[in-house]
């Protein structure tokens, strides 16, 4: 059965959003800050730059989105809850949450690891795992791509999360915001871009795909 979306009688979205607001503006100055004192002593680099911290849209192949998508809708952000049978014993519950009443918190690192995902997976016969968007069920993720399925393991379990890279996207469902969060068209929370030295890496909760 699905949850209502109350707010449990809390703060008003209204007040909530004005806080997140302030904090995004908070964040951006202190970063802007930071900025301008590594400028000064030649420290700057490219995660330091000003384009950086005012989150210049990344650039191709990520097709960027914005705060629309990720609006009210019948269910949270999304129109409907997640599926009732997620694949690998993943927790329906934490998934919902994650999903559709959720923009910055994740599953516990390591949480793949716990179900039997790396048991099942890649099917017998088969090179690559499909990802599917635990609302809609559409494919948002291929992997692995140009890439062995152990190192892909081995990143993730490095990091903490599925992580996958630009090759490995499927850019028709899944969108980037400005600040780095992951999410699909219809409004699913996925996770987020983090970049390492090798490129843009897409962290993403096990329970979302």
């Amino acid at each position: 059965s699905s949850k209502g979306t109350g707010d449990g009688g809390g703060k008003t979205v209204a007040e909530e959003e004005q806080r997140e607001k302030l904090r995004k503006l908070k964040e951006i100055s202190q970063r802007i800050s930071q900025v301008m004192e590594d400028s000064k002593g030649g420290r700057a680099s490219r995660r330091g730059s000003m384009a950086f911290v005012l989150h210049v849209p990344y650039e191709p192949p990520v097709v960027m989105g914005d705060e629309f998508m990720m609006g009210p809708k019948g269910h949270g952000t999304s129109s409907t809850p997640v599926q009732e049978d997620l694949r690998w014993g993943c927790d329906r519950q934490l998934a919902d949450k994650i999903c559709n009443f959720n923009r910055h918190a994740a599953e516990e690192a390591g949480y793949f690891q716990s179900t039997s995902f790396l048991r099942e997976e890649p099917p017998k016969g088969e090179k690559e795992v499909t990802f599917y968007d635990s609302n809609t069920g559409k494919a948002l993720f291929y992997a692995p791509r140009s890439r062995t399925f152990e190192d892909f393991v081995e990143e993730s379990k490095s990091h903490g999360w599925p992580s996958f890279r630009d090759g490995e996207v499927n850019w028709d469902l899944v969108r980037v915001l400005p600040g780095g969060e992951t999410v699909s068209i219809h409004g699913t929370h996925l996770g987020h871009n983090l970049p390492d030295g090798t490129g843009n890496r897409y962290c993403i909760n096990l329970v979302s795909v």
